[in-house]
């Protein structure tokens, strides 16, 4: 598995007006991103030096930069309608939120030389990334429309922004030189259609020590009905006559 992964709970239902006004909800986010867009990059060059001549990822520079992509990916999740829930501003790790960024911590050593020609090893990255951010993008307005006329999106639509949203959360890692292989285009999980509240609730266990219901209780086996006693022979046979 990627050392960095992508976690996306699926709800079905969502507010009509929070997804009418979306991209002006995510004004906040969007401009606090571009902060932290500018000092991540400072934080990545350090990391770059530190790669070439050390092959070791400082704690301190990670910890910020694997913020940062916890960050963006929350911001991104809400902006492209994959959660209708307020990202936190910091970059905390915020376990309860619906989308969830791990990682791996860092290596003992890395690559110098994938380090050193980064930008040159990761065309492929940059070519898939300007291919599924329209597919992440055409997902969301379809999201959008769903959500505003029928108050829901659909597992389907969930499933293209978790496979868009993953990749470009996996390429912004691997750009910050927090990964060194390239990233994979999808390995998530599909959501299902329904989701796990309208499933049949499963019938409730007995306590331990109670008596058990009148339904859960095992129907006593019948007792076979004992045959009639089969009529002899001597019994079935006519009696002879009288003689004359």
């Amino acid at each position: 598995m990627y050392p960095v992964t992508y976690e996306a709970d699926y709800v079905e239902p969502q507010s009509r007006p929070k997804a009418f006004f979306r991209l002006i909800l995510a004004i906040p986010w969007l401009i606090l991103a571009q902060v932290y867009a500018i000092a991540a990059g400072v934080v990545a060059i350090l990391a770059w030096f530190a790669l070439v001549f050390t092959a070791r990822y400082p704690q301190g520079l990670f910890n910020f930069n694997m913020g940062f992509v916890r960050f963006t990916a929350r911001t991104y999740a809400f902006m492209f309608m994959q959660t209708e829930q307020y990202p936190p501003f910091g970059f905390e790790e915020a376990p309860s939120y619906p989308i969830r960024v791990v990682s791996d911590p860092p290596l003992e050593r890395y690559s110098r030389w994938k380090a050193l020609f980064r930008l040159i090893v990761g065309i492929p990255v940059m070519f898939m990334i300007y291919l599924l951010a329209y597919l992440y993008q055409l997902a969301a307005g379809l999201a959008w429309i769903h959500i505003v006329f029928m108050g829901r999106t659909s597992g389907g639509v969930h499933n293209a922004l978790t496979t868009g949203l993953a990749y470009q959360m996996r390429t912004n890692a691997y750009f910050l030189l927090l990964t060194e292989t390239l990233p994979p285009v999808s390995d998530q999980a599909p959501a299902p259609n329904v989701p796990a509240a309208k499933s049949k609730p499963r019938p409730a266990l007995p306590k331990a020590g109670g008596t058990a219901s009148a339904a859960s209780k095992p129907k006593a086996a019948s007792k076979p009905k004992p045959k009639a006693p089969a009529k002899s022979k001597a019994a079935t046979k006519p009696k002879p006559g009288k003689r004359s």
